[in-house]
């Protein structure tokens, strides 16, 4: 009987894991154990007005969630005499990570940055001022991510001192997408972002981590531009918008796939049956005879209207379509 790590490890490289890996908190099974720093992230979703480490304001409604930023301290250019960067070497960011190691023997574990380079630009700027600053702003827009990168590569850096060899995977999340195709061309992300998100894949990689990357909407056209660079794991959760026989043909195989049926399309609004059938197909469609898919839950089930007893018709499908199962 293999271990949870060597459940995940052998889905990742496709060495014919036991069962399918599970990530599904919300019920109570995992193979994997994540342990953060002290980013703050979104911070307290009980106020609904915070601050992140980068003094990006996050707002939220009276209802608990995530939020979304509000304020944007770079938002104007002149800001940037001003500004207060983060400091990576900051010893507060690293207190109490011993600590969050426990429970996780035999474990997968996983650390992580949130918003790891676009999302962390236009958090920084403002969502259209970053597209515009790609064809406008040269000079300064290089600045400004190269400045992100930097400091991504010394947390990755100071984490893995820290805890040589104890953790395995390195997860992040840049949504890039619409619902039609990524936010802009893939020449433009190629020429631009490829080699800034490889210099961290790297770093990643001299950790001995695995690449774990979320990503929602259409991102079908960067797919094998992250796959040349070294991504281990993709993390999409809308299927149906990436097109499942599309991303079954042009990619299974090639790269392991976290996901579950459409957290927008499928589970908030079908019925059983059809929860049903949908993971059966992405089995079948994104996985290999030897590994290759990760069944990943949402966490937040509340924010798309998708309630246990839904996730649990889809855990036990994907537990009964289970192509790897001795």
């Amino acid at each position: 009987m293999q271990t949870s790590y060597e459940l995940v490890k052998n889905s990742i490289y496709f060495n014919n894991p036991d069962r399918l890996p599970l990530e599904f908190g919300s019920l109570g099974f995992s193979d994997t154990h994540y342990v953060n720093w002290n980013q703050k992230g979104t911070g307290d979703r009980n106020k609904r007005k915070t601050l992140d480490e980068w003094n990006c304001q996050w707002g939220r409604t009276e209802e608990k969630n995530m939020g979304q930023v509000i304020g944007h301290p770079l938002k104007e250019w002149d800001d940037l005499d001003s500004f207060q960067w983060p400091d990576p070497d900051n010893p507060s960011f690293y207190q109490g990570m011993e600590k969050r190691f426990a429970g996780s023997q035999d474990k997968y574990i996983k650390t992580g940055i949130f918003m790891l380079l676009f999302e962390r630009m236009h958090a920084l700027r403002g969502f259209e001022n970053i597209l515009t600053d790609l064809y406008l702003e040269q000079e300064k827009i290089v600045f400004l991510a190269d400045r992100i990168v930097d400091y991504n590569i010394k947390i990755i850096r100071n984490i893995s001192e820290k805890f040589p060899g104890e953790i395995h995977g390195f997860s992040f999340s840049d949504d890039w997408g619409t619902e039609e195709s990524t936010f802009i061309s893939k020449k433009m992300w190629d020429d631009f972002f490829k080699p800034r998100y490889n210099k961290i894949f790297e770093a990643a990689k001299e950790a001995g981590w695995d690449i774990w990357m979320h990503s929602c909407g259409k991102i079908n056209n960067i797919i094998p531009s992250l796959i040349d660079i070294g991504c281990n794991v993709l993390n999409m959760q809308q299927p149906t918008t990436n097109g499942i026989k599309e991303v079954g043909e042009k990619f299974a195989g090639k790269i392991c796939f976290s996901s579950l049926c459409d957290i927008q399309h499928t589970l908030p609004f079908k019925s059983d049956e059809a929860i049903k059938a949908e993971a059966k197909e992405l089995l079948d469609k994104w996985a290999t005879k030897k590994g290759g898919f990760i069944l990943s839950d949402y966490g937040d089930g509340r924010a798309i209207g998708v309630r246990d007893n839904k996730k649990r018709v889809m855990f036990n499908a994907f537990r009964k379509y289970d192509r790897w199962k001795k």
